[in-house]
Order: structure tokens, then sequence, then C-alpha cells
């Protein structure tokens, strides 16, 4: 499988070789020390379900249900839920086709029109990182819903994709429409801006790193969309960043993990949180994940909800506009703290 794998230290020699940009002992917390793991909030979803009865039992069911996520948002920034809608079927094709992509030579990946799939769709490494903390050891198919149906693979790896972008995009709208209505904010407000054309979908794949101890799988970041879905295998690697320490995730291919991003912090005035994470590598095993990038369209306005804002009003045009040019200019994603007042 020598064939598949991108060319990490062939093409970034002065990244690997540099001993003064490898990582800190506390930056490889977790990657050469015994990991230290939480237990995410786990919430079920069925209480959400209205085919059920309108009983007074239901009714608090609900209430309970959106008061445990508006709580997990906000003093963690995750949670993972099940009963979530997406059949495991759905689940399991997506894992297949994706290991079919990502298993292609390495060059027939790199073409520029591989799948009829949009320039830059296929991404590995980092070109901007100025020093191997700032590295991604992966690589990324970033499909945006829009090009899901203009993948010219079989039929079968189209519609597998395809449907799992739809279910997710079903749930991450509804999610972040309780999650808005918990603070009192008009729920309104995702259907009128999100457009699913304006979300995408990132496939990763992360293959053994021999140097799993010097490297990031994904170096830490936060998310600069409204809320993701998160889709993993069993083999483990994603971090977060809690009260200064780095926490592992367990990893359960059962569940599906929600995080807040950027958007929703600013939206919600600092009351939800869009937590620092990253992926460490795995010395022998390859670890697969897909994620949905819930997001509004580039004109679309980002304002607090509440008087006194934290943020000021901004695009999201405006914010991936600042976000890419920090990234070229410092190698990382500088983010909110760009837009306070």
């Amino acid at each position: 499988m020598d064939d598949i794998e991108p060319p990490f230290q062939e093409t970034y020699p002065s990244l690997f070789e540099n001993p003064s940009g490898k990582l800190a002992r506390e930056e490889r917390f977790g990657m050469d020390d015994d990991e230290e793991y939480c237990e995410l909030p786990l919430i079920d979803l069925s209480r959400l379900d209205f085919s059920r009865d309108g009983s007074s039992n239901f009714q608090g069911d609900f209430d309970e249900c959106i008061k445990e996520m508006g709580k997990a948002a906000s003093e963690w920034g995750f949670f993972e839920v099940v009963n979530h809608g997406i059949p495991h079927k759905v689940l399991n094709n997506m894992r297949y086709e994706q290991k079919k992509l990502f298993h292609q030579p390495f060059c027939k990946k790199a073409e520029e029109n591989f799948m009829n799939l949009s320039a830059n769709s296929y991404r590995w490494g980092n070109p901007t990182a100025t020093c191997l903390r700032q590295f991604s050891w992966s690589e990324a198919f970033q499909i945006p819903l829009s090009d899901i149906s203009r993948l010219d693979e079989c039929n079968r790896t189209r519609s597998s994709i395809g449907l799992f972008a739809t279910k997710a995009a079903s749930l991450a709208q509804r999610l972040a429409e309780y999650l808005a209505q918990h603070l009192g904010a008009k729920s309104s407000y995702f259907r009128d801006y999100c457009p699913p054309s304006s979300s995408y979908l990132r496939m990763n794949r992360y293959p053994a790193c021999p140097l799993s101890f010097e490297v990031y799988g994904l170096m830490p970041h936060t998310d600069s969309d409204f809320l993701t879905i998160l889709y993993q295998d069993q083999v483990g690697g994603l971090q977060l960043r809690k009260d200064g320490r780095w926490l592992s995730v367990k990893p359960n291919p059962q569940l599906l993990i929600i995080n807040i991003g950027d958007l929703f912090q600013a939206l919600s005035n600092g009351a939800y949180k869009s937590i620092e994470h990253r992926v460490i590598t795995h010395p022998e095993v390859e670890r697969f994940s897909v994620a949905y990038f819930y997001c509004p369209s580039y004109e679309a306005a980002i304002e607090s909800f509440s008087k006194r804002a934290v943020y000021r009003k901004f695009s999201f045009k405006e914010y991936r506009q600042q976000v890419k040019e920090d990234v070229l200019t410092t190698g990382e994603k500088v983010g909110l703290s760009r837009f306070l007042l």
C-alpha cells in the first residue's frame, strides 16, 4: 500500500529535519505519555422524536434533552449523540466508500480532476506550515455538498456519500435550531441563512506515522462553522483541550460526536464554546473519520443573539478571509479574537 501514501517527508524535508520545530513535551501529551480520557456528555436524541404522543412525560423528556445539549455546548463545546437518525447502514456504506477512495494511488488522488471534483478538494499535509508543530500528517477530501452530484465514480460511491450528507444536513439543522431555542433565540435564522449548498463534508485519513511523537495528525484548531458532526472509526486519536489539559475521546463508531464551532460561539455571545481540538497520530494503524461542517452562506451576518455583544458583527465571508490571511502570514488560525469588540 506504499503507493497510496502522500510523500510527507520527501515534500517537506526542511520541516522534518529541523529539531527546533519539533513538538515540546507539553504539546505531545497523550502521544508519548499515558493518555487521559474524558467522558463526553451523551445525549439520547430519541427524546426529540415528534412521532411520539404529546403527553406531559414526553414534553418533559423533550425539554430535558434540549437543556442537556445546551449545558454540554456551554461547558464542553462537545457532546456525543445516540439515536441520531442516521442508520448504521448509511454510516457503514460511507466508511466503505471513503476507504476505497483513500486507497487509490497517491498520484491518482492528486490529479487535478480526480473524480470530477473541484480544484483543491484533495488536501494533504500543510503547505503553509513554517515548523513541524503546524504540520498535519493526514490527507482529506473536502467536498462542498453542491459537488457531490458531480462525482464521476460509480453510482454507489456518489449515492453513499450523498445519503450521508443529506442525513447529516438534516441533523445539523435540527440541533442548531434547538440550541438556539435554548438561548431564547429565533431558530428560523438557520433556515434563512444556511442553505445545504453552503455546508461541506471532509473525509479524513490519518496514515500510520513513524514519527508519531513528533507530528500531529491534525494540528490544534477550532472549527469555523456553526457546528460539526463527526463520525469516526474505532482507532481513536481525537483530543480536546479542557481546563488547560488535553483529554482523549474514547472512540465509539456507534455514536456521533457534535462540537460547537466559532460561529455559534459568536452567535451565542460566548454562551456556547468552540473548543480547541486536535488529532494525534498512531505509529502503526491508519484512522478514518468524516465530518459534516454546518455553515451559512458567505453573505450571512453573524451577530450576537443578546445585547452587550462580545463580538462585532461580521459576515462569514469576512471571517473566512481573515482566517486565510492569518494562516498565510503566521501559519496558524487566530479566529474569533480578531472580532472582539
